[in-house]
């Protein structure tokens, strides 16, 4: 008998709850109702989907500053952003920029994964330290570094003293270097996020596979690249990926450090947009942010499907 009335019950389940259970269904949707997240809705639509939409219009248009009307002009606003050269040469500081943070970012999370992957007291501490720099504002980091490497900063006052002499180095005044010096920051700031994707990526990797290898000879540096390496791939293109990414879209640490100067040597895109919205050219700026978003969908679409099928092959 109760066998039997196990069975009802499970066949009144599958035919759609008991009637105490849709009874408190239909209450919850109507204590609950979608309307609800109306206001959530209209503030995503009003300051995010909005915005976007309009932003591929006004590329196309002359709004700026200095005209009262809004007029359509097709693609005469993009076809002179590019002829004054500038925007060109914002375009392949910030292609530069990009692969210079994607080296330094990747090369250094990767070291220091492999440098702090076993679990001591000694190694969190460290990773700790790494990691705190994510926490603190990319603006507020430019500007830390702003005031340590100018001529007059820190590191001239710390070098003038170790080697007894005045030390003057303009290390964000060379037209040819700072670009290097900028990703440098900007790497510092990520690599924790690195090293910590590229630690998981190698805990993930089986002891027995490691054992195997150590059986057939391996030694650490060859069951490094040997072995983990290959087996990280997915971390691999996380890291790779991201860090380009957010290297082609960068705008607080130069902003912070050097304006996109000396010389336009830093001037990335999103400097560079920023400045000519200031100065009223809105049509320019939308159509600088157009250029922009081409250019992070170029790099990233091929990038990822590279690297995704290099996971395949190892």
């Amino acid at each position: 008998m109760a066998v039997e009335m196990e069975s009802r019950a499970d066949g009144r389940n599958r035919a759609g709850g008991l009637p105490g259970v849709r009874r408190r269904r239909k209450r919850v949707s109507a204590n609950y109702p979608w309307w609800f997240a109306t206001p959530a809705l209209l503030v995503m639509v009003g300051l995010f989907v909005v915005p976007n939409a309009l932003n591929l219009v006004y590329p196309f248009t002359d709004w700026s500053a200095f005209k009262s009307k809004v007029n359509f002009v097709g693609l005469d606003t993009i076809r002179g952003a590019f002829e004054d050269g500038t925007l060109v040469t914002a375009v392949k500081t910030t292609v530069i920029y990009a692969v210079l943070v994607a080296f330094f970012q990747n090369v250094a999370g990767l070291g220091l994964a492999a440098l702090l992957e076993r679990d001591t007291r000694v190694n969190r501490f460290v990773r700790l330290l790494f990691f705190a720099p994510m926490l603190v504002s990319a603006l507020a980091v430019g500007y830390i570094f702003q005031g340590l490497l100018t001529t007059s900063g820190g590191l001239n006052s710390l070098l003038s003293s170790l080697m007894g002499h005045s030390v003057a180095i303009p290390w964000l005044g060379s037209t040819t270097w700072t670009i290097v010096v900028v990703t440098l920051i900007h790497s510092w700031k990520w690599v924790g996020l690195s090293m910590l994707i590229y630690i998981a990526g190698l805990k993930s990797v089986s002891s027995d596979v490691l054992e195997a290898a150590s059986i057939d000879g391996a030694g650490p540096w060859g069951a490094f690249w040997r072995v983990k390496f290959p087996l990280i791939g997915p971390a691999v293109t996380f890291n790779v990926a991201t860090a380009l990414i957010g290297a082609l879209s960068s705008f607080d640490v130069i902003l912070a450090t050097t304006k996109g100067g000396p010389g336009n040597s830093t001037n990335v895109i999103n400097v560079y947009m920023y400045l000519i919205f200031g100065e009223g050219l809105y049509s320019q700026a939308a159509a600088t942010s157009l250029v922009l978003f081409v250019l992070v969908v170029a790099f990233a679409v091929p990038l990822i499907i590279w690297l995704r099928r290099r996971e395949n092959v190892l």
